[in-house]
Parts: C-alpha cells; structure tokens; sequence
C-alpha cells in the first residue's frame, strides 16, 4: 500500500471513530495509537517520515516503460504553400514546384498548355509536411503539422498549404493536412542591411490535419502485453515484474529480458486488459541504473550517476601554457626637424668627390623619418609548481565531486582527467563520450 493510500485509510478509520462518540474514540485511540497519530498528522499538514523514507527513489512504472501497442506514428507528406508575398520558389531553381503546380491545376481541369515556358510564380512553395498520429486516434480526430520549404523560399508567411494527403511508413493515407501556416520567424531588410529571427521558412498549421484511416490495432483483445523498459535493465525489469505479481498476487509477470516484461491476464481479470494497465501503471518501483559518465566534448558537459565510484589515485595535472605578445613601439623624429635636413627613408642624392668631375649617387641616411619598432615578449609556463593530488577512494557522489573540485581544474582539464582514470582502472563507471 502507498503512503497516499496509507494515509486516506487512516483518515477514514479517524473520521468514522469520531462520529461513534468520544467513548469509542478513546478507545480507538487507546487500541490504534499510530493510527491516530498518522491521522493528526496528516490533518496538520506534515508528512510521515518512516513512509517518506521509503518511498525516496520510487516512480512510477508509467514514467519508465511503454506498453506493446501503445505507440504514434509517423506521417509524411508533400504539398503546395500558396498566398506568399513574392517570398515563394524561383521556378527556375526549382522545377519540381512548377510541375507540382502544373499537376495540381490539370487535376482540377485548367488548360496548362505552354504554362511550364509563360509562368513565373512567386507566390507558390514546396513544402514536407509532417504530422505524427497519436495512438488510437480515430476518424475525424484533428492533429497538429509542420510545415517546411523544400525549395528556395524565403518566407512562408501569410501562405495557405492546399489539400496535402499524409503517408505512413506503409505507404497508406492516414491523414489530410490544409490549413493557414503559422510562421513565428520573420525577416526584414533594406538594401544595406536585413534582420531575420528565427526560422521564417517552417511553421506549423494547429489541427491542420484530419484523421482519415485508422490503424486497426485491437489492445482489448490481447491476452498478453509486453512492458517496455525505456532504459532496459535486468535489475528494474526483474523488480517490475516483482511489483506486478505483488499486485495480483500471482505469477503473472515475468522478465524475459532486460527491457521487455511480459504480463498475462490474471484469473479475473479476463476482458480488463485496460483497467488491468491502468493499475500497473500506478504501481511503483525503485528503477536501477548502472554507473556512467557521460562526457559532451564541444561544449564541455560532464554527466555523472548516483553510483559512480572512483579509487583512490595520485593525480598531478599540468598544461604547457605559451604566451606570445606584441608590442610595437613607433620611433619618432625630434621636434621641429625639417624636410629638406631629414629627405625620405631610401632618397637619393649626388655628393661631389674631390678629384673627380662627376657626382657620386649616394643613398642618404633616413635620420629624420617615423618608423615602427617591433617588439615580441614570449612566455612559457608549463605549471611546474603543481604536486601530486590523492583522489580518496569515494562512497557517495557528493565526496566525489568535492575531490574532483579539490583538483581546482576546469571542465575542459577534468575530461582529461576522467580519460585518464579510467585508463588507470580506478574509475568504476562506464565512460561515454557523445
């Protein structure tokens, strides 16, 4: 019985102990003594530790399996947006939305001679509409769809998508989409500069499309059905069957794999295969998991689960840091220094040497020009001061994370540090990387 349960039971039992009379409550309380503190406490609003305690760590079978049969489908279709502001395909680029629209007006009897060389629409769109059918969903029942460009349009704002049939993975029409196309991106822009936000060339129609065809699946008439472990496990599919044939009171339930548990109907609940679900949906169950680490390398995520567990090892980490700076300085002349005393870096001028009767070309000396010195400044630091570090073999995940942050290491720098771990074999945990 749940603490739920538990407590609704006492409260009646209170209840119906105080319309007896004071005479019988007395003696109630005198012969169920917990009964009637559970009752006062759960008049007062507090919770009852022992059951609370407990219960931590407990959900439902309903949060951590699906049941055979319960299942969506998907649907897909293609179709026409029409209605655009001259934001739909270049028919030029993409030739499947003229002949899309060609087929479309001949279906409906419009001569199309010669349309495919005289018509250049704007205002027309190929679009992938995609739907997902619910399970048991019946005909007429109404369902949401996606919209996106297949081509080269920019904006589907404004448009209207046509009579879009949907397939399934068989190839059967299980719905018909139509409907105004919500877009919640836009873009604007001038001749210098645009602005888009979000995704202006997908939407969505809200029940937009309607359920034509059913998919047959009769759940009442098993006389078995299989519970689908989401995490599959040996531990929580053999403590679900447990829970199960704990209900019942009979082997009903039995784990045929780590994530599959099958249920037969019980004697007595023949035909109730649904209230049969219903119960074992409610029913709760402490879900194990095996340890892991789950390391996202681009962002620098690091995951951990409750059973993780590391030995004790010596860690010293260090990073060879290179620092490379420029400076450049600018050389000046002095004040007040003329051209004609100071001409240009690289001029040449004629010098007449005695003796001779000609100048000499000489190249003058760039005394007076502005010039840029370089200047580098490289520095290494290869963390020579840091010492080996003991990781203490951990109990719970809390003193793990304090002895990883003992490390004083970023995340990027503790990736590198779990790898090596793990190579070590003092991680006790599965590592994944994604």
């Amino acid at each position: 019985m749940s603490f739920a349960e538990e407590k609704l039971n006492n409260g009646r039992a209170f209840d119906a102990a105080q319309q007896l009379g004071p005479v019988m409550l007395a003696v109630f309380s005198r012969l169920c003594p917990r009964i009637v503190m559970a009752a006062a406490v759960a008049m007062i609003g507090l919770s009852w530790p022992v059951s609370d305690a407990a219960a931590q760590g407990r959900v439902r079978i309903k949060d951590i399996a699906d049941f055979e049969g319960v299942r969506q489908n998907m649907l897909v279709g293609y179709g026409l947006v029409v209605g655009l502001n001259t934001t739909g395909d270049t028919v030029t680029n993409s030739a499947f939305t003229l002949q899309s629209l060609i087929g479309m007006l001949e279906r409906l009897g419009v001569a199309t001679n010669d349309l495919s060389t005289t018509v250049r629409p704007r205002n027309v769109a190929a679009v992938m509409v995609t739907a997902t059918l619910p399970a048991f969903a019946r005909q007429g029942t109404k369902v949401d769809v996606s919209v996106g460009a297949l081509g080269d349009a920019t904006n589907l704002l404004g448009g209207t998508l046509l009579v879009t049939p949907l397939l399934g993975a068989d190839g059967e029409v299980y719905a018909v989409a139509q409907g105004s196309v919500a877009v919640s991106g836009f873009t604007a822009g001038g001749a210098a500069q645009s602005v888009t936000r979000g995704t202006p060339t997908s939407g969505r129609i809200g029940n937009g499309a309607i359920v034509e065809r059913e998919t047959g699946f009769q759940f009442a008439s098993l006389k078995t059905v299989n519970v689908a472990l989401r995490n599959p496990d040996f531990t929580t599919a053999r403590r679900v069957a447990q829970a199960i044939n704990a209900f019942t009171r009979q082997t009903t339930a039995t784990a045929t794999d780590p994530g599959t548990v099958n249920v037969a109907l019980p004697e007595g609940r023949q035909g109730d295969l649904v209230g049969l679900i219903t119960d074992i949906e409610q029913l709760t169950v402490e879900p194990d998991m095996m340890a892991r680490v789950v390391i996202e390398e681009k962002s620098g995520t690091i995951v951990m689960g409750d059973k993780v567990r590391v030995s004790t090892v010596a860690i010293a980490q260090g990073t060879l840091t290179i620092r490379i700076t420029e400076t450049p300085q600018v050389s000046q002349p002095n004040a007040f220094t003329t051209l004609s005393a100071a001409p240009l870096a690289g001029a040449t001028t004629t010098q007449t040497i005695p003796g001779q009767t000609t100048g000499t070309p000489i190249t003058t000396n760039p005394g007076g020009a502005t010039v840029t010195v370089p200047r580098t400044n490289i520095e290494i630091d290869d963390s020579s001061n840091r010492r080996l570090a003991v990781l203490p073999g951990t109990v719970t995940l809390q003193e793990l994370v304090n002895g990883l942050n003992a490390l004083g290491v970023g995340p990027r720098d503790l990736i590198s540090i779990l790898q090596t771990i793990k190579a070590a074999g003092a991680l006790q945990a599965e590592l994944e990387i994604i």
